[in-house]
């Protein structure tokens, strides 16, 4: 992969696409979900890649640290290098053809990921907008292939995935589900953690979980509606 050399640039312009991952990037810092640039945040861009690049402190992240990939790795845009998790990203839009990725090192997420060996059961019927419960990816060193197939290998069927000993990553059919998904699993991450200093927290049963599902459906959550008059 020779994140040097250039391609053939995007047709359109991609300076909103870097600005909207800049923006992202910063939006979860200031919610606490990345510190520093333990974290990387991507997004598709017809054929091509924004994400953020390696060493990017996210708290202050600028669209001009955003870089432009293919879907193959090629910068095609942008003098930076991209995330060491550039696999990661691409392995997620290869093999998922989402429209955005995000990757935290969320701390009750994280501190969950360290002890949970299997999934982070669903207590609470928001979770199944993630897809139920999350499961855990096994620990792989980070930056690596096996880091990458391990962790889209844990997210099928998912929105999101806890990374063992790492952090999170979240898909979104855009950068804003991508975030929200990234919110979302750290409130449920923090439900568990609360629940389980009380006692053993009770998942949700499969009949359970597919009564809220038919009632979104009838009643249209979390969309809006129009008040009868």
């Amino acid at each position: 992969m020779g994140y040097g050399w250039r391609v053939n640039a995007p047709s359109s312009s991609s300076a909103a696409v870097r600005e909207q991952v800049a923006a992202a990037s910063r939006k979860l810092a200031a919610a606490g979900l990345v510190i520093g640039s333990g974290g990387n945040v991507s997004a598709r861009h017809g054929e091509f890649v924004a994400v953020t690049a390696t060493g990017g402190e996210l708290e202050q992240l600028t669209a001009e640290e955003v870089t432009i990939v293919d879907l193959d790795g090629n910068v095609v845009e942008g003098d930076l290098a991209p995330t060491s998790e550039i696999e990661l990203h691409l392995g997620a839009y290869r093999r998922y053809d989402t429209g955005a990725v995000v990757h935290t090192h969320a701390p009750v997420a994280t501190a969950l990921a360290c002890v949970l060996e299997d999934e982070l059961p669903c207590v609470h019927y928001q979770m199944l907008m993630l897809g139920g419960a999350v499961p855990v990816a096994p620990y792989r060193t980070f930056g690596t292939p096996e880091l990458a197939e391990a962790t889209l290998d844990a997210l099928e069927g998912h929105m999101a995935v806890l990374m063992a000993n790492h952090g999170t990553l979240t898909l979104g059919n855009d950068l804003a589900q991508a975030v929200s998904n990234s919110l979302l699993l750290e409130w449920a991450a923090t439900v568990y953690w609360r629940a389980a200093s009380i006692g053993t927290p009770r998942a949700l049963t499969e009949e359970e979980r597919m009564a809220v599902i038919n009632a979104a459906v009838t009643r249209s959550y979390g969309t809006l509606q129009a008040a009868e008059q």
